[in-house]
């Protein structure tokens, strides 16, 4: 898939109104992935930077988010797996991640839509689990197309906490 910018139009801006880009996720970003996931899921096991490597080894598409103001700094990232098909082909989304700062400006918004579209090439469903007091992604998730199918207690450890098992058909 080619991504010059997996949401066009939106109006993603970091500090000052400077742009943000969306692109690529790289090796060379897993610290700062592993950062960031400390500072956003702390509570809840939080991804190694080896972690985010072993997705990108296994062949996974990941995005990154960058601050154009703060020298290209990574401010949100996101990825999603193949998992079945073809023929009925599936996609899971393994995390999406902004940094606090930079939450409600459509950042989030965007990365979604570059997994969503990297999904729809492929025709796939894409399905993921997200907290259930986890009120703005859900809003965005629905936003989407994105359906509740179920719940599964006590999914996120070791906090204990509760995940919205959810999914989006495919293209068509």
């Amino acid at each position: 898939m080619t991504l010059a910018d997996p949401c066009p139009g939106s109006a993603a801006a970091g500090a000052g109104g400077a742009p943000v880009t969306v692109g690529p996720l790289h090796s060379g970003d897993a610290a700062d992935c592993a950062a960031l996931e400390r500072l956003l899921f702390g509570g809840d096991d939080p991804w190694s930077a080896r972690s985010f490597r072993e997705e990108l080894t296994a062949g996974h598409f990941y995005l990154a988010a960058r601050d154009s103001a703060e020298g290209g700094r990574l401010i949100g990232y996101a990825g999603i797996a193949l998992v079945a098909g073809p023929p009925d082909v599936e996609a899971e989304i393994h995390t999406i991640g902004v940094h606090p700062d930079k939450q409600g400006r459509g950042v989030g918004r965007r990365l979604l839509a570059g997994l969503l579209s990297y999904a729809d090439e492929l025709g796939a469903a894409v399905f993921l689990e997200v907290r259930t007091d986890n009120e703005p992604a859900m809003e965005l998730y629905h936003s989407t197309g994105f359906q509740r199918l179920g719940i599964r207690r006590n999914y996120y450890r070791p906090s204990g906490a509760d995940a919205y098992t959810m999914r989006r058909p495919p293209p068509g």
